[in-house]
């Protein structure tokens, strides 16, 4: 009975281990794939903010989304995310109004302001979408964190593609990318069991 349990044990930890690596790879995988072509939509997920002043990670990820735009990829712009306990505003709001300072037109950004996680974030981005007419976007966000967006944005019925931005300090050095590479693997853990972190 205890071979057969230790062969047991020993075939879970194979099979842990090589889901774990197979995840992981698909994260960094994802992470280096720029899909930025024609559509409808720029999709820029939401970051911490300081009482209206993005942080240096929701920077990294508008100046990259406002350089799609400028390049013509859509003609909408839509910024996410609410506020923490605490906060004066939320970080759609932080993220539109530092778009419109790069050159962005305020009325080509729609905002999403509600969701304080990617989950919950990408759930009211459908319903905009939709209210809007609109089918294809593009999303922008940090290379580690893309899969999941990908994989909740189209479980969530959007057709979408991503354009992550590289130069976050979440991924700015090696060991910053592998913590959030951890990071994610157990985010996706967590969302296919039905639960969700930021």
């Amino acid at each position: 009975m205890s071979h057969h349990l230790v062969r047991l044990l020993l075939a879970a930890m194979l099979g842990g281990s090589v889901a774990l690596g197979w995840t992981a790879y698909r994260i960094w995988d994802t992470g280096t794939r720029d899909e930025r072509g024609s559509v409808d939509a720029i999709v820029v997920l939401g970051a911490a903010q300081y009482n209206g002043r993005p942080s240096s990670i929701l920077r990294a990820r508008l100046d990259h989304a406002v350089g799609l735009y400028e390049a013509g990829v859509a003609p909408w712009f839509i910024v996410t995310g609410g506020k923490a306990e605490g906060d004066r505003t939320t970080e759609a709001a932080t993220a539109r109004a530092y778009a419109i300072r790069r050159g962005v037109p305020a009325g080509a950004i729609l905002f999403e302001d509600q969701g304080r996680t990617t989950w919950e974030s990408l759930r009211n981005v459908a319903a905009l979408l939709t209210g809007q007419g609109i089918s294809r976007a593009v999303f922008v966000s940090d290379r580690t964190h893309m899969l999941r967006v990908l994989r909740i944005a189209a479980d969530e019925g959007i057709d979408a593609r991503g354009s992550p931005t590289t130069s976050s300090p979440t991924d700015s050095t090696f060991p910053n990318r592998v913590e959030a590479t951890i990071r994610e693997t157990g985010a996706l853990a967590l969302y296919f069991l039905g639960a969700e972190i930021r």
